[in-house]
């Protein structure tokens, strides 16, 4: 038998002091939906929505992530030091287009670097969906957020006239290919490969790729990772609107030709979809990144808090994957809005932290009210730790207080809320609309502006009012984020 370590008086006072210190500094361990009782937040974590768009691509480059989202009109970067802080970027525009033949409908950029140059992919018409094609835009520099100049329209000489969306490059065995969505005979949105000379010249016919994917609607959104020997494409189907958008793949061993469909072998099932008990629905159209070290995959991409068929509502989310045995990813379950995660490896580090409505906090924060509110757990996953605060009582209030530099307010929006007056530091009010056609969780509220690190307050007041469309003017309290740097 082992003997011990021996125990002396000094010993034992030594860790008594410890103990007690530890007490003393040390927050209150708790634990968020998803985690195992006694889970203390960390000051590496963070939580998603990392941005409030759909059709997330992202990038660690020299110090900082960089994302792109739709917009619609335009193309917006976000560029953050931390994963963390993203949501509280402020975003470059960095492309619009005065041709009238692709400046609407702007939908997901992607943007890789080749040689000394960035290459931004996207998909635009002219306002009918059915114009949708393929462009690339040249970096006049070295840098992701450009600025950047039109280079060319993508198109297979077979497909030279057809829909086209969601372009992913991706390299095999040193060559460069093109994939995206468009008219095959398999789907009007289906997988198709072609050739590419250079990052702006296609130089050959597309091939169609016969995707499975559980329903018939869309094969969108192809991704690619080149690991253990093989490459590993991902890609989204079903109709985004539907609860069941989700993720399936295929691969391509290393020295097979990619313009040879018979090459491309099927993963049977999702690899990534809903996750009911999360709360978390339609998972899709996604991304992957290394973290800044280099040691860690990631995913990102979009997903939202309501099984209702909508467009809306879609944020944009992170986690780390793993790898399987057999080489392939393994990408998880979708983790619920909220959960903490640790930020990736080499992550400086975002310095936020969590106020849950009930005055639970893993900083320095607080929240008091005045009047009668509504609370309890009714809202299960649509909400942080399961509950919330609600109220319709014009001139009943809800303040945070708080250590940092801003403060973002997430909470329940539904179909019953209405109107909410929020000010800083006793400042000016500002009117928040709090209602939505459908009923969504975790949704973000406000963000405040950016303030002197020091200690602040956030006031929701609510105001007794709603719009024409809203059945009543309840303001829902759930989740603050605030940050420190």
């Amino acid at each position: 038998m082992r003997a011990g370590p021996r125990i002396t008086p000094l010993t034992a006072l030594l860790s008594l002091l410890v103990v007690l210190l530890g007490l003393v500094a040390a927050p209150p361990a708790t634990a968020e939906p998803s985690e195992p009782a006694g889970t203390a937040a960390a000051t590496g974590t963070f939580r998603n929505p990392l941005n409030t768009g759909p059709d997330p691509y992202m990038t660690y480059w020299k110090g900082a992530y960089y994302l792109t989202t739709t917009q619609g009109g335009s193309i917006r970067m976000w560029r953050s030091s931390s994963l963390g802080t993203l949501l509280t970027a402020d975003p470059v525009t960095v492309w619009t287009d005065t041709d009238t033949s692709r400046n609407r409908d702007i939908w997901a950029p992607e943007f890789y670097r080749f040689g000394n140059r960035w290459y931004l992919y996207y998909t635009a018409d002219d306002g009918v969906d059915d114009h949708h094609r393929v462009y690339v835009l040249e970096s006049d520099r070295d840098d992701p957020a450009g600025p950047y100049h039109f280079k060319a329209k993508l198109a297979p000489p077979n497909h030279a006239s057809d829909f086209a969306i969601d372009p992913g490059v991706f390299q095999h065995d040193g060559r460069l290919y093109l994939a995206y969505a468009g008219i095959n005979q398999y789907q009007h949105n289906g997988i198709n490969i072609a050739p590419l000379s250079n990052p702006y010249t296609v130089s050959g016919d597309s091939v169609a790729i016969d995707a499975a994917g559980g329903c018939p609607e869309v094969r969108e959104g192809p991704e690619f990772l080149n690991r253990n020997g093989r490459t590993w494409m991902t890609y989204s189907t079903c109709d985004t609107g539907k609860p069941d958008y989700q993720l399936w793949m295929m691969s391509l061993r290393n020295g097979a030709d990619p313009l040879v469909p018979s090459n491309w072998k099927q993963h049977s099932g999702p690899v990534f979809s809903r996750a009911d008990d999360h709360g978390v629905y339609g998972p899709g159209h996604h991304a992957f990144f290394r973290s800044p070290d280099g040691t860690e995959d990631w995913i990102v991409y979009h997903a939202k808090t309501t099984s209702t068929f909508t467009y809306s509502n879609r944020t944009t989310r992170a986690q780390k994957i793993t790898w399987n045995a057999d080489g392939s990813p393994n990408l998880g379950r979708p983790l619920a809005m909220g959960a903490t995660q640790d930020l990736p490896s080499g992550d400086p580090g975002s310095g936020t932290y969590w106020i849950n409505d009930d005055g639970r906090s893993s900083g320095d924060g607080t929240v008091t009210y005045t009047g009668a509110w509504n609370s309890g757990t009714g809202c299960g996953t649509q909400c942080f730790w399961g509950d919330d605060h609600w109220s319709d009582q014009a001139g009943n209030t809800a303040t945070f207080t708080f250590t940092g530099t801003r403060i973002a307010l997430l909470s329940v929006r539904d179909t019953g809320n209405g109107i909410a007056a929020l000010s800083v530091d006793g400042g000016a009010e500002q009117r928040v609309d709090f209602y939505g056609t459908i009923r969504t969780g975790e949704t973000v509220q406000y963000i405040s502006p950016r303030l002197p690190y020091g200690r602040h307050t956030l006031r929701v007041r609510v105001t007794g009012e709603h719009d024409a469309t809203s059945q009543a003017a309840f303001v829902s309290v759930d989740r603050a984020e605030v940050y420190t740097k």
